[in-house]
């Protein structure tokens, strides 16, 4: 199986096959013939969702370097198991939860992943992104800062639209503790939320 990645200095993504083979012009038709090994179908669909997947392993994993690592071995197993594919849901929705499993098993090969009980007042957080005049960029960052296991399981229910029962079974918890870590994650959010737009606009009172 071929890796369809390169890295370039700056840690970033690029990839390797950049011109798709204009006969492949179905999603079916590259799927059918990716699954039965043509390397040109493989290729057209790395190159039609690899970017996107790289954003899915960025939100659970900080490193960009980590991300783009988890995205190869997310994509080895896509084409691996291909012929798995029913058509019953979104190619792309079968391809993401594939790249969540592969963030989350990275996450826990490197140990990374534990669930924290802080113990900070967040009861005055009351604050939401949409009140933010952040940059997306910013509140990625601040999301990044959460612990391991607020963020995966933040991401998983709020951007992903996982339910706690799923969460659970994937990160091997019970639905309490996801429950609980999402409500902590919340508030801590919030909470570094309002700090930031209290910086920016130099609210803060000395």
């Amino acid at each position: 199986m071929i890796k369809f990645c390169v890295y370039i200095s700056e840690g970033s993504f690029k990839p390797s096959f950049v011109k798709v083979i204009s006969f492949f012009n179905n999603e079916k038709q590259l799927i059918k013939k990716a699954a039965n090994g043509n390397r040109d179908a493989q290729r057209a669909l790395y190159n039609l969702h690899a970017p996107k997947m790289l954003s899915v392993c960025r939100r659970y994993l900080k490193d960009v370097m980590q991300a783009e690592e988890a995205m190869c071995n997310g994509f080895l197993k896509v084409f691996k198991n291909l012929k798995s594919f029913r058509d019953e849901g979104s190619f792309e929705g079968w391809i993401r939860r594939i790249m969540v499993n592969e963030s989350i098993s990275y996450l826990r090969k490197e140990e990374k992943i534990t669930f924290t009980d802080l113990k900070e007042d967040f009861s005055d957080a009351s604050y939401s992104p949409q009140d933010s005049d952040l940059e997306v960029e910013h509140i990625q960052a601040l999301i990044d800062e959460l612990p391991e296991g607020y963020r995966a399981v933040f991401v998983m229910y709020a951007v992903e639209g996982y339910k706690h029962q799923e969460i659970a079974k994937l990160l091997e918890i019970s639905e309490s503790t996801s429950k609980s870590q999402l409500f902590k994650a919340r508030k801590l959010l919030q909470f570094k939320l309002k700090e930031s737009n209290s910086y920016l606009y130099g609210t803060d009172e000395i």
